[in-house]
């Protein structure tokens, strides 16, 4: 199935066409299995944060922050998920857009754009209340 046939069944997709095997970007397949085990070290920290949620609202002060900030704890979670999945795979920090590919190298180039962006989103301090460090270090469990 080539990727022409595919944006014609689906319709199209956000971000660059190009698939990367073999070139700079993903020389052989090694670095190609290297790149999905990145996915955990990105999304861990933003499940954690999303289920911890709940007991932050246990806490007085936090549930009025995040309700004043958010309206609710729900819609929170919600900006958190919209965002990540509107920004994480939208083709965004590669240095061009063919670069950007819409294989695991793209989409992985753009979600740890997206985590280098995470201290400058709304939510960025409910992360630090659960405990966030970053995303390519160790988490750390600090309870609430």
């Amino acid at each position: 199935v080539s990727t022409q046939s595919t944006w014609g069944q689906v319709g199209g997709w956000v971000g660059s066409s190009v698939i990367h095997l073999g070139d700079h970007n993903v020389p052989n397949a090694l670095t190609f299995i290297d790149k999905y085990n990145q996915v955990p070290r990105i999304l861990n920290p933003i499940v954690i944060t999303i289920r911890r949620i709940p007991e932050l609202m246990q806490k007085k002060g936090l549930a009025n922050m995040i309700n004043s900030t958010f309206g609710s704890a729900e819609n929170l979670t919600k900006d958190i998920l919209t965002d990540f999945f509107r920004h994480g795979f939208d083709g965004s920090g590669a240095d061009n857009f063919f670069d950007a590919g819409s294989c695991i190298d793209g989409r992985l180039t753009s979600a740890w754009n997206w985590c280098e962006l995470v201290s400058k989103k709304s939510f960025y301090p409910v992360f630090q209340v659960t405990g966030f460090q970053s995303f390519d270090g160790q988490w750390y469990q600090r309870r609430v």
